[in-house]
């Protein structure tokens, strides 16, 4: 049974879902100054240097060289690959919808847990809260997006695919990542997605502008230091101090704040679907935590983001 929120936990929670749900904002704010292979770039390279920082200045234990390859794995998975693969959906795609189809990853995360690990059995339980989570990305992103290949669409699919990188990641942490100090995983992770995404970005879409504007500087700042840096402070907390299971929360809590952003800044509308399918997905993602039922949360380890 999931442990019981206490007011730090809450307050850790919601700081954590404005953050991530900023992200999304931030991203689309940068994209009308550089490239989505530019915004990795800077994300994971300034977002290394900010999780270094805090390291060496509370002195907690630092990335071990001699796992440099598990490292640039869990880079690849957890962030070159999504991080890419959602930037570029965001130029086609409302910061809402991206945020919504973004939830989606737990789902696919039992999913391939399953398939690849022997103790991530695939209960009824689990499989109903796959199937409504299914339905739930389905209904949101509509049925014209597997149907079509206009740049919508692909930008949809393009977010569905980082999810599922991400559910890859997870399997990934818990296999080659097991026993590393949370923050010191962390940090090694945005190092070697920084060595990849750095070469990637100068080979794709040449080197950034020499200068932007307030917007784009404030947008990429945001996006590596709060978002991908500071951010999985507070996640670390949260998983350590609550749980796996409460941890999630912060999942269906991060679109909610993207459709109001969205909204404000953007001035967005999302369409009803879009709503539906979040509520089915948030429904779908209940049944997988297992609150509903009373029963003992699911263990997540790497977080999305």
């Amino acid at each position: 049974m999931p442990a019981a929120l206490t007011a730090r936990t809450w307050i850790d929670l919601l700081s954590l879902a404005c953050i991530w749900g900023g992200s999304f904002l931030a991203i689309r704010v940068a994209l009308d100054s550089i490239g989505p292979f530019q915004i990795v770039a800077a994300r994971v390279s300034l977002g290394a240097l900010t999780l270094w920082l805090i390291l060496l200045a509370l002195r907690l234990p630092r990335p071990s060289p001699r796992r440099w390859w598990a490292y640039l794995g869990m880079g690849l998975l957890n962030n070159v690959i999504p991080f890419g693969l959602i930037a570029w959906g965001q130029q086609f795609v409302e910061t809402g919808l991206a945020a919504i189809v973004n939830a989606s990853t737990a789902v696919w995360g039992v999913l391939v847990a399953a398939l690849l690990l022997a103790d991530e059995r695939l209960t009824a339980r689990r499989a109903a809260g796959v199937a409504l989570g299914f339905v739930g990305v389905a209904t949101a992103i509509g049925p014209s997006a597997l149907t079509s290949f206009d740049p919508r669409s692909l930008g949809q699919l393009a977010i569905v695919g980082a999810t599922v990188s991400y559910a890859f990641a997870g399997v990934w942490g818990r296999t080659m990542l097991r026993g590393e100090p949370s923050l010191a995983a962390s940090a090694g992770m945005l190092t070697g997605s920084s060595l990849v995404a750095i070469p990637l970005a100068l080979a794709v879409e040449g080197a950034p502008p020499a200068s932007l504007p307030a917007s784009g500087w404030a947008a990429v700042a945001y996006i590596s230091v709060a978002a991908t840096g500071i951010a999985y402070l507070f996640y670390w907390r949260i998983l350590s101090s609550a749980g796996s299971g409460n941890a999630m929360l912060a999942t269906l809590l991060v679109a909610p704040v993207a459709i109001v952003l969205g909204a404000l800044v953007r001035g967005e509308a999302l369409h009803g679907s879009a709503y539906a399918g979040f509520a089915l997905l948030a429904l779908g993602l209940a049944v997988l935590e297992g609150r509903l039922l009373r029963r003992k949360p699911l263990a997540k380890d790497i977080p999305p983001g």
